[in-house]
Parts: structure tokens; sequence; C-alpha cells
């Protein structure tokens, strides 16, 4: 691929080629993270942002040029990108804000971020004639992976907590994938999915330790800065868990950088629960994030939820190279946050999407944020996804269903009671 230059180590600074490593800087054990490095003059002879203008594609593959793929290379069947980014002008007001986008990438096939990643997972795979894809997940990216793995017929096996909600598991059944629920946390399903992919030579999906998946989640910074014609946004907030999403949002926002289709590096915004914030203290504290031990994570947002995250090194980055932030919120602010954002724009979010606007909330009442600043919040995940958790937000904001006998006597006494009027 003539516009990657070489994997770059983010411990040491060693660089290979492409087809030298599949995954690792070998010289750090499974931390030694790489970052796909481009050749942007000869990205620049390929492409413009004009030439998007005349694009049918409205999809991922619209930045194919962009992207660590073959120009020829076969695509998954479903369409995976271009998601709405709604302007939330209710939101806004409630905040004192002037401009506020969401970002809704729960209208994604499997219904969050994730099948970015794993389209380019399946791709990466397919040119490595790999005959099993695997992935650890807390439910999302395991999802992702197994729709796009059935709509080309390529076998997966996927690892997840068995905590893991119902409506996450039932989608890698229903799509046919090999599925082992372990008795433990996402961090244990983690490591046992590396060490079976080294023993069984399965392709390796998981987050961070394949340079690719970042590859993937930056086109969702593309799509936003394209959707906002060129003008870039001043703040974007993302929900954090393993840091993969963070740290493509970054990696997009600097190929825009260098490209000059932006003109300035909005500041990155990580919000993360309360019960699994280890960015939000390394980062407060100046911890040293290679030597910081994994935390013991608890949080209702189970897409976020990582004792010790993976892509770390890339997420840490992103919020101190664009002078941006790292946020605490409690569950609570997160299950508030679902009917909040529900009844003021009608994007329906899980809690891990919910996360980043409570973040917001939060950010605007520590100052953090101007009114006058053109923010960007990104959804993750449908409210589909965690129904129990949907069920307990409306509780905490005192909503409930009326039951009646089916008769208008009944009906005329409860409209009577709740005033509702024409």
């Amino acid at each position: 691929m003539k516009h990657i230059l070489n994997l770059k180590c983010l411990i040491c600074g060693q660089t290979y080629q492409v087809d030298e490593i599949d995954y690792i800087c070998p010289k750090h054990g499974n931390e030694g993270i790489v970052d796909v490095q481009y050749d942007y003059d000869f990205i620049d002879r390929h492409i413009n942002r004009n030439d998007l203008l005349h694009s049918t594609d409205f999809s991922m593959w619209r930045y194919k040029p962009l992207l660590p793929i073959e120009p020829k290379a076969s695509l998954p069947l479903l369409s995976i990108g271009w998601t709405p980014l709604y302007r939330a002008n209710r939101l806004a007001a409630d905040l004192g804000l002037k401009y506020l986008w969401v970002k809704d990438d729960g209208r994604l096939p499997t219904a969050s971020f994730k099948d970015r990643a794993s389209a380019i997972a399946v791709i990466k795979a397919q040119e490595k004639s790999a005959a099993i894809i695997t992935t650890a997940s807390t439910g999302n990216a395991a999802a992702a992976l197994s729709g796009i793995c059935a709509s080309v017929k390529q076998p997966n096996v996927i690892f997840v907590p068995e905590t893991a909600p119902q409506a996450k598991i039932a989608q890698l059944l229903v799509f046919g994938s090999t599925v082992i629920l372990v008795k433990g946390t996402y961090d244990d399903a983690f490591e046992l999915c590396l060490q079976a992919a080294k023993e069984y030579g399965w392709y390796n999906r998981n987050t961070a330790y394949n340079p690719y998946m970042s590859e993937g989640k930056k086109t969702a910074s593309y799509e936003i800065c394209e959707q906002l014609g060129w003008q870039a946004p001043d703040v974007i907030f993302v929900s954090v868990g393993d840091g993969c999403i963070i740290g493509g949002l970054h990696k997009g926002l600097k190929d825009l950088m260098a490209l000059g289709w932006i003109d300035h590096m909005p500041r990155l915004m990580g919000v993360q629960a309360e019960g699994s914030a280890y960015m939000f203290q390394a980062w407060q504290s100046g911890e040293d994030i290679l030597t910081k031990p994994p935390i013991d994570a608890h949080t209702v947002a189970d897409s976020i939820s990582a004792g010790l995250p993976r892509d770390r090194l890339k997420a840490l980055a992103a919020v101190k190279e664009t002078k941006g932030a790292y946020l605490s919120v409690t569950d609570e602010e997160i299950l508030t946050a679902i009917p909040t954002l529900a009844r003021g724009c009608g994007v329906f979010a899980e809690p891990a999407g919910s996360a980043a606007y409570a973040g917001l909330v939060k950010a605007v009442n520590q100052g953090l944020v101007s009114a006058d600043e053109r923010v960007v919040v990104l959804n993750t995940g449908n409210g589909l996804k965690d129904i129990a958790s949907a069920m307990k937000s409306v509780e905490l904001v005192g909503t409930s269903p009326y039951r009646i006998a089916p008769t208008m006597n009944d009906l005329r006494s409860l409209v009577a009671k709740l005033r509702i009027t024409n």
C-alpha cells in the first residue's frame, strides 16, 4: 500500500513495514501498540476534499484513499458510516450553548460505533486469508464483528464476559458467531482471546492490539468535519473505555490537519464512568500509564468498563495534544442523561453513549466549554442495546406508564388527571 509509510511503536518509536509485523512492536510484549503512519503527500495527489462533493458513496468508504486498505479491496455488504449529525438546539439552549450537534452512531448496522473498526478488521483478515477472526468485547465490538462477518460468511469466535447485556449476546447468537461467555471481566476475556489467537492462528481484531482498529474509527472525525462544511467543531465529547474511539477520532483529525482540510484541531473531551475511570485518574494525577496498575472497574455503562484500557497511549495523547480534558461522571448522571438526550433531540443512547452527554453537562457546569463554542457529542450506541438500563433511567426521572381498564370512562379520568388538552 503506497500511501502507508510504516507502523510506528508508540513506546520506543521503532518503525516497521506493514508486512514486517502483524499487530504490535515485539519489544514490549502485548503493550507494544503501534500506529499507522501515512504518506500525506501521496494521499494529497489522489484525493482532495472537493472530490467528495461528487461522491455518491455515503458510507465510510467515501474516504477509502485515507484508509489502510487496497483500492480494489472487497468491501463488506453492510452500509457503514455517514451517520446523521443532528443540530440539537433545545439541548443547547438548556445548557446555555449556541451550537450543539449530536452524532448518532447508534444508527450503524449493528447499532454501535464499533462497526467502523470491525469493517476494517474483516478486510484485513481477508488480506491474510484468515480462516477465523476473533475478538474480546463487552458486547458492541463483538456484535459489530459478528454482524459484518455474517454479511460475508466469515467464521468468527467471540469472547465476552458472561455479564454482558442479553441484547448484545442475542445479537452474537443471531448472527451465528461461536460465542464464548467468560466467567470474569472484560479484561479476563481480552487476555484469553489473545492467548487463543496465538495458539490457533486466528486473526485478532482486539482493540489497540490490532493497530487498524483506530483507522476504522477515525472515519467519524472525517464525517463530522465534512457534515459541518469542513468547519471543524471546537470541542468533541466522547465516552472512553479502552480508549480506541477517542484515539481514532484524534487520528482522523490529525489526518485532516495534515492534508489542510480543516484549519484547527478540536479539543477532545474524554468522558469516563466514575467506577471505570482509569484514564481520568491518570490524566488528573499525571500517572505513568505504562506502569499504572489495572483498576477494579464497575459501571452500568458496560461498553466503557475497562480495568486496563488497552489503547491508553493513544487515548491520553488525544486529550493532551488537543488541550482537551478527561471528565468522570457517576452512573446516576449517565442514566439520567439517557432520557434527557432522547427528549432533547430524539437520540436514544445506551449508557456508554449517554455518558458523553453527561460529560458535556459537567463540563458546562465547570466552565470548560464557552457558550459560543461549536460542540459535538458522539453517541456510540443505541439504547436498545441495554433495555434494563433504559428502564432504570426513566425511573430516575420519574417517568412510568399508566395502566387503565379498556374503557372510555377510565381514559377520561386519566386524561383529566394528567390535564392533557388540545
